[in-house]
Order: C-alpha cells, then sequence, then structure tokens
C-alpha cells in the first residue's frame, strides 16, 4: 500500500490564453515565473491561429488563491490581451518517493498508485543524471539500472 492514495482535486482552474506575436525563446522564463506564483503545472502548446498565423497556446493549472498572481505574471510576461478561465477537476495517483540502491549509488524514485495498486514508476531525472556524470557513464544505462532494481525492490512491474 502506498502512503498518499490517489484523489481528487477540485476547485481548481486551468487558464489558457494564445499568443501568436511573442518571442518563444520568453516560454521557459514566463513557465519559471507562473510556477513562482503558484500555478501547480504551466506549459506552452504550439497551435494554428487564424489566417493560418503558428502560435502558442499557453495552460496553467492553479487553485483560487493563486489566480491574482498567475493572471499577473500572464498579462505582463507574455503579450495576451486575454485570458480563458476553465473549471476543472485533476484527478492524482497517489505518489511515494522511494530510493534504490544501484551500482551507481542510491537513487530517488517515484511512485504512482491508483486504488493502492503500483501503477507507474519513474526515477528522478536529476539523481539519474548526477549518477551519469559521476560513473561516466550514459544516462539511459542509469535510468534503466534503476528502474530494474526498483521493479525487484517492490517485487513487481507497474500494472
Amino acid at each position: 500500500m502506498c502512503a498518499s492514495q490517489d484523489r481528487f482535486i477540485d476547485n481548481r482552474l486551468l487558464l489558457q490564453t494564445n499568443v501568436d506575436d511573442m518571442n518563444p525563446e520568453f516560454c521557459p522564463y514566463v513557465i519559471d515565473k507562473l510556477l513562482a506564483a503558484g500555478a501547480s503545472d504551466a506549459y506552452w502548446i504550439p497551435v494554428i491561429m487564424k489566417k493560418g498565423r503558428p502560435g502558442l497556446m499557453l495552460n496553467v493549472m492553479c487553485g483560487p488563491q493563486a489566480v491574482d498572481a498567475v493572471e499577473e505574471v500572464i498579462f505582463t510576461e507574455t503579450t495576451t490581451l486575454g485570458i480563458r478561465h476553465v473549471p476543472a477537476r485533476t484527478h492524482c495517483l497517489g505518489k511515494e518517493l522511494k530510493t534504490v540502491r544501484t551500482r551507481f549509488g542510491e537513487l530517488r524514485v517515484k511512485a504512482g498508485y491508483y486504488k493502492g495498486r503500483l501503477v507507474q514508476f519513474s526515477p528522478e531525472y536529476a539523481d539519474c543524471e548526477a549518477a551519469a556524470a559521476a560513473y561516466k557513464v550514459p544516462l539511459k544505462t542509469v535510468f534503466d539500472e534503476a528502474r530494474i532494481c526498483f521493479a525487484l525492490q517492490e517485487g513487481q512491474l507497474p500494472n
């Protein structure tokens, strides 16, 4: 059983806007500012806008307490003139951060549980990156070993 059960989070908002006249190099900066302002998730999607113009759709998930701060970032850091508010309900898996021993040292693995059952897991990227650099091996080698060791440690693969 996992420490945290999957759950629904109500009273969320998905804020969306489209831009077609902003330097795309600004996108990572905007995401960082949105997360610092209280967004739980933020991402850009390439879109084709009216008249066939390429653009970007900004999607930001947040709770009601963060809306003002998130909107301020969107209005001051992008070229948008408006923001859509879409009510949202989020279903989150139960999560645990576990440690697994590998020949590259101890690595953290994030495990996801649905109704108490392990359904997915993924080694922490930063841990694998540091181990790959320290041991001078390919990142995928460390990542794969962490997955194998975790599956053996847990006695199961995700289903």
